[in-house]
């Protein structure tokens, strides 16, 4: 492959062709769309589709999709036809230090959480239009419904994604729209505005899981001042033996999301 060459010199004009050529690194860029792409695929991507969705041929991309697979940032479907993101990168992502903060805060109140409503719970932040579960807390009783750490799916479809929405500035809700699918009608986008209103309001989202029929989301944001850090959310499971009622475990989550963002509130850990 060819080999890149640094782009040396120093622009004199902000926003010029030359000025945008200086900050670019096609080589690295290649491999980053690829990740972008894979990570957002609901489906193990092939070369062919790789290729073809980025427009590039498969000489240009075959050996960064080599390398990343070398890496451990990729790996090839268990079918063997495609390629699906590691848990690697998130991995790396985890390690930042406002995030391992917020973690050891949280983990200990999840598991009050847990053991209390006998119900799973999990953390979850943002990650451009989609959520992505950071924390996880299984149920104290045999039978609970969780999802994997690094688990993630459309902001628009989660009760998640709902709080994180709702308890931000007008100005951040417009860039978050940003990301949100372009396919994503005028009339879904409104809904969900106005769903993500009335949990700002109520101060939580109690909502029929639009991924998984008969669990109920229960979510509250973790706050920093009046900004939503994380979201806490329960996907409640109603079982037999039910140890509380669904709105005794709504009261149960707005509760330790309170003393989460209290304890933050009182650290010097930045989110």
């Amino acid at each position: 492959m060819k080999q890149e060459q640094p782009v040396v010199g120093v622009s004199s004009k902000a926003g010029t062709d030359g000025d945008e050529q200086r900050y670019r690194a096609p080589a690295l860029e290649k491999g980053l769309d690829i990740l972008e792409l894979i990570s957002k695929a609901s489906e193990p991507m092939s070369i062919g589709m790789i290729t073809q969705a980025l427009g590039r041929s498969t000489g240009e991309l075959f050996r960064m999709i080599q390398v990343l697979e070398y890496r451990g940032f990729i790996e090839q479907a268990g079918n063997g036809i495609g390629y699906v993101p590691t848990p690697r990168l998130f991995a790396l992502g985890m390690q930042q230090a406002p995030v391992k903060s917020i973690l050891e805060v949280a983990l200990p109140v999840m598991r009050e959480l847990a053991e209390d409503a006998e119900q799973s719970c999990h953390l979850a932040l943002r990650a451009d239009g989609d959520i992505v579960v950071a924390a996880r807390m299984e149920s104290a009783s045999l039978i609970g419904f969780s999802v994997r750490i690094g688990y993630r799916q459309p902001l628009l479809l989660t009760g998640s994604g709902t709080v994180l929405y709702a308890f931000q500035s007008p100005a951040t809700r417009a860039r978050w729209e940003a990301a949100f699918d372009p396919q994503l009608s005028a009339e879904r986008l409104d809904a969900f505005r106005v769903r993500a209103d009335r949990a700002q309001a109520n101060g939580y989202d109690e909502h029929s899981s639009d991924i998984v029929p008969g669990i109920v989301d229960l979510a509250a944001p973790v706050l920093r001042g009046e900004i939503a850090a994380a979201a806490l959310t329960m996907p409640f499971v109603r079982k037999t033996p039910l140890k509380i009622e669904q709105g005794h475990a709504l009261q149960l989550v707005r509760d330790a999301a309170r003393r989460i963002s209290a304890e933050l509130a009182s650290s010097d850990v930045r989110v």
